[in-house]
């Protein structure tokens, strides 16, 4: 550290996992050796005999349909195997639910390929060869026509009066009721979501001329308490605009996929962050039987959001190989990935906010407007606000917001879908009123925290929904102490020469977890315990952590398990995806039902074998005992036993609750030993949310506007801490995550083309090694949840808003309150606004 700096390193190393032996105490995990040495493979590493390679013919246009098409030419060249085009994708079949709803598919919804691109880069078509330089040339000799469309990138130019619409048909969805249920009848679902238009009047745009988001007709709103009350009484009324970034998600191993066919199956190896859910999607967008799909994803570079269930496009590949009869490996490229990939939508926002004198947040009112992209609308809108409404418990609260279609890339999920936004609009406000109200920046935060069963959004049936726990403030507490909040605010000078410091510290939130999933184990004969794991590899060890969880309960070493994953032909249960920060919440959940499952049974075995009841045995140390000394087997004995006992303790019954992929699973697994499934059923009060509290140090040169972080902390609430290293990894690296929004990660766009400038790493910026402090630090509360077995939350989205906003936050108190107004702040930003006074960006203009 430079000299002046007081440092956050704890000096006595935090213990978790008091009471336990697996969870909470840092592993080996199974995966390591092979990701350090080389020997993982991920999808671009198989390869299979005749394999062809496919390459992409991308729009070059924002908004186009193709007029004439001619193929001939590629086709008669050498090696050209095939040519796949729209009319050949098999139609998007619907989805049917485990309770018998049908959910109808939307034809507006996206396609692997399309003759009417609706964003630059939107694949037209593909080319197989058997080499990719013959598949590239063969995309060069393809005679394409285009008519051009009218389009548009930024969201509020198609909401102006005549403004052009990102589709033909409209630029927001429109979602037609649900129609009423019948008697009888499986819960009917909602159709199908329309396109129609919304436009905003001349007088409603006024505000923009001011540098002010205008606030026209929205499809969408609640409110709780009294607004105009609370804005009256305050001490305090700010009225602030600030837009975030567009994000492309960019994980290192792109969207690659290998597919081929063999004795009717489609074999699909690719990356995904949700095995089990993944196959589930693949047979609706091949509009396949799910048992003629085997999907192998034993390791995924990242996804971020990205790749929940994988991607369309991985049924390009399949698609050729079937035409072609052979294997075809489709690579994407970085500037591929950038158009196909996904992204963050931005969120434009406006909150009016009324304070106390202390700082307590009395009235809220937020606006926001979302750049979707010109397919499927995602929930960052709707999520921003229930989110806001939690972290800072507002005592009166309005919420208006309206998801805008353009011509851009599709958006997704991106860690903290609309938490990080609906933050990082919020939290600059909170920084400016502690300095008006001459207020400490901790302390402001501490009098709005959630705590306990803290209510969010608006009523449900007459009633707020609530989290099932919050100690945010303990974290924020010691978070503070831990980072010396009180000696760095109180040190001067703040300037040295042209060298300046600042700290800013963040309230973070996100969903924590799900219910309702199974876990599978077998038991086998020699006493190994292996746990099935349809949860996807994609580097944040929850594929293989959950199920710690599972052995704690029944009291096998961690070396004596194995954990089954990547691969949906071996058996794998009923998983939730992995995304909105569910895993370890809902798959702990499931393992220690399932152990809970193989406990009984295995008393159950005992009191057969050795006589009594089965309450009167204890399972431990790989036995299963009477209790207070007496008989008792080991547990591969009582594998041996179930198999002889079959029925309900070697898998061929299972109960009927669990869902039908398990109960598939269990039976091909049955009379392997002693099997356990089980269903998480047990009861939750309230939604699960996880916490970060973050601080951070920057430095800035006034001279140059470069500014570096000296230093940061995160202290989070997620619950009971199941592997601290891999806990760790994440808030930190979901806080660098963050950082890159404050930083420089964006996109850039030609707004006369609707071409976009940004597509490779050096144009988009995301983070590296380089751009944070050297000793980043982070600690856990490791306080229970008291709504689920294990304790435990999932934390993967939560770091994402505090990363981004104590940045930005320690930024504005080195500079003031009047040097940016939009995400991320360049040094370009910092001396042209600090030379004039005020922010000289465009305070509402999209990809800049």
């Amino acid at each position: 550290m430079s000299k002046g700096d007081t440092g956050s390193v704890e000096t006595t190393p935090r213990v978790y996992g008091a009471g336990h032996k697996l969870i909470g105490k840092n592993y080996v995990t199974a995966d390591l050796y092979a990701k350090v040495t080389g020997q993982a493979k991920y999808a671009e590493d198989f390869h299979a005999e005749g394999m062809l390679f496919c390459k992409l013919l991308l729009s070059p246009l924002p908004h186009a349909r193709v007029k004439h098409l001619d193929v001939r030419q590629a086709l008669a060249m050498p090696g050209v195997k095939a040519i796949l085009t729209s009319d050949e994708l098999p139609p998007p079949a619907d989805t049917l639910t485990d309770n018998g709803t049908v959910i109808r598919a939307n034809p507006k919804s996206e396609r692997a390929l399309t003759m009417e691109p609706l964003y630059q880069g939107e694949p037209i078509l593909a080319v197989a060869a058997v080499d990719e330089f013959t598949a590239a040339e063969a995309i060069e000799k393809i005679r394409i026509e285009f008519e051009p469309l009218p389009f548009a990138i930024d969201p509020l130019d198609t909401l102006r009066p005549g403004g052009p619409n990102p589709r033909t048909d409209g630029n927001i969805w429109v979602q037609s009721p649900t129609p009423p249920a019948v008697v009888g009848a499986p819960p009917p679902a909602p159709p199908p979501p329309t396109i129609g238009a919304l436009k905003w009047t001349e007088a409603e745009f006024a505000d923009a001329k001011y540098g002010r988001l205008p606030m026209g007709k929205t499809p969408d709103e609640w409110s709780y308490g009294d607004i105009e009350a609370g804005f009256k009484n305050a001490a305090l009324v700010l009225d602030e605009t600030f837009v975030t970034p567009d994000t492309s998600h960019q994980p290192l191993e792109t969207r690659s996929a290998l597919s081929y066919w063999q004795n009717g199956k489609v074999y699909v190896h690719t990356g995904t962050q949700s095995t089990a859910q993944t196959v589930p999607a693949i047979v609706r967008w091949l509009n396949i039987d799910v048992s003629k799909v085997v999907l192998v994803s034993e390791y995924t570079g990242g996804g971020f959001g990205s790749k929940v269930t994988a991607g369309v496009s991985l049924i390009i590949p399949a698609l050729l190989s079937k035409k072609a009869n052979a294997p075809v490996m489709m690579r994407i490229s970085r500037e591929e990935e950038t158009f196909i990939g996904r992204a963050r939508p931005s969120l434009l926002g406006r909150m009016k906010v009324g304070f106390s004198k202390n700082g307590r947040i009395i009235a809220l009112d937020m606006f926001v407007i979302s750049n979707n992209g010109p397919y499927d609308a995602n929930g960052d809108v709707p999520t921003s606000g229930r989110i806001v409404s939690l972290l800072y418990q507002p005592e009166a609260m309005r919420w208006r917001g309206v998801t805008v279609l353009t011509n851009t890339p599709p958006r997704s999920a991106q860690s903290a879908p609309g938490g990080l936004q609906g933050i990082v609009i919020m939290e600059p406000i909170i920084a400016k009123a502690a300095r008006k109200l001459g207020l400490d920046q901790v302390a402001i935060r501490r009098i709005n925290c959630p705590e306990g069963k803290a209510p969010f959004g608006p009523e449900v049936k007459g009633k707020r929904p609530y989290a099932t726990s919050a100690f945010l403030k303990e974290a924020l507490d010691r978070g503070a102490e831990q980072f010396k909040w009180s000696e760095r605010v109180a040190r001067t000078p703040k300037r040295i020469g042209t060298k300046v410091r600042g700290v800013g510290v963040s309230l973070s939130c996100y969903v924590g977890g799900t219910v309702g999933f199974d876990g599978l184990l077998v038991i086998k004969p020699d006493g190994r315990v292996n746990f099935q794991s349809g949860i996807g590899n994609l580097g944040t060890e929850s594929v293989i952590d959950v199920h710690r969880a599972g052995a704690e309960v029944l009291g096998v070493p961690w070396e004596k398990c194995d954990v089954t994953w990547g691969d949906s032909s071996k058996n794998l249960p009923f998983t939730c995806v992995s995304g909105g920060s569910q895993t370890t919440h809902a798959m702990t959940r499931a393992a220690y039902a399932t152990a809970m499952d193989a406990r009984q049974k295995l008393k159950e075995i005992a009191a057969k074998r050795l006589g009594g009841k089965p309450e009167n045995y204890d399972v431990a140390n790989e036995r299963v005992f009477r209790k207070g000394g007496g008989a008792g087997m080991t547990l591969a004995q009582a594998a041996k036993y179930a198999i002889q006992l079959g029925g309900i303790y070697d898998g061929h019954e299972v109960s009927a609750d669990l869902n039908r992929r398990t109960k598939a699973s269990a039976a091909a697994l049955a009379g392997q030993g002693l099997l356990a499934a089980a269903k998480d059923n047990y009861p939750r009060d309230g939604a699960t949310f996880s916490y970060i509290a973050s601080f951070a140090e920057v430095e800035v040169d006034v001279e140059t506007g470069k500014y570096k972080i000296v230093d940061f902390l995160a202290y989070a609430d997620v619950g009971s801490v199941i592997h601290p290293r891999s806990l760790g990894g994440q808030v930190l690296g979901r806080s660098v995550l963050g950082i890159g929004h404050a930083i420089g990660q964006k996109w850039v766009y030609d707004p006369h083309y609707g071409a976009m400038l940004s597509t490779r790493f050096y144009q988009s910026k995301p983070p590296t090694i380089l751009d944070v402090p050297v000793d980043m630090q982070w600690a856990a509360l490791d306080i229970p949840d008291p709504e689920t077995p294990v304790g435990a939350r999932g934390v993967g989205e939560p770091p994402v808003g505090g990363g981004c906003a104590s940045i930005l936050n320690a930024l504005s108190d080195a500079l003031g309150d009047e040097i940016f107004q939009r995400a991320p702040v360049n040094a370009d930003t910092i001396l042209t606004s600090l030379e004039a006074g005020r922010p000289m960006q465009h305070p509402l203009m999209a990809h800049i």
